[in-house]
């Protein structure tokens, strides 16, 4: 590092001329690179200019900017179904707010945990959900339809994804607790 510096100093400086064109530094190289404190110090100026060499007038209207129209959500399959588009994290919200809704309920109302309810006659309950609110969920989304454009209020689509999110943390602790506690919670 040192060394660095006192090259740089060495090149840099042209206090007093070397041997060979190498100009010596009479300056030590700690002080070599000191900026200067005062102020006005450096006078460095920047200009645009136009390709042609001419400088562009600006008039106060023309600094405005002009709104730029958003550009509609793409409705291809690929893009609507991709890993950080619009539908998979919010089908898999809605899922799991009806399904946390419909485990707890059931287990309150009967005392069945959720691995009875599944093993129960859930199976065919819990994939007629999946595509029916897959579906519901999807064909909005290929119409162009934003779920942002739809959401007002209260029920916002930021709530809708953090109910999800906790709906999906909420279901899963509810197995987990029952797989471990062996038995239903109530």
């Amino acid at each position: 590092m040192a060394s660095s510096v006192v090259m740089q100093s060495i090149l840099a400086s042209s206090k007093t001329p070397g041997v060979n064109g190498i100009r010596l530094s009479l300056i030590p190289a700690k002080y070599a690179f000191a900026p200067s404190m005062s102020r006005g110090a450096c006078s460095l100026r920047i200009r645009c200019m136009a390709k042609d060499g001419q400088k562009k007038e600006s008039s106060p209207a023309s600094t405005i900017p002009t709104p730029q129209p958003k550009p509609k959500a793409s409705t291809s399959f690929f893009d609507v179904l991709a890993f950080s588009g619009p539908a998979p994290e919010r089908i898999n919200g809605r899922l799991a707010m009806i399904g946390f809704v419909a485990a707890m309920a059931v287990e309150v109302s009967n005392g069945q945990d959720v691995f009875s309810q599944i093993s129960n006659g859930g199976v065919p309950w819990f994939l007629g959900t999946s595509v029916l609110l897959t579906l519901a969920s999807l064909v909005p989304l290929f119409k162009g339809v934003s779920v942002q454009s739809k959401s007002g209020g209260l029920m916002t689509s930021d709530a809708e994804m953090w109910n999800g999110r906790f709906a999906m943390l909420g279901l899963v602790a509810l197995a987990f607790t029952e797989y471990l506690k062996g038995s239903a919670l109530v």
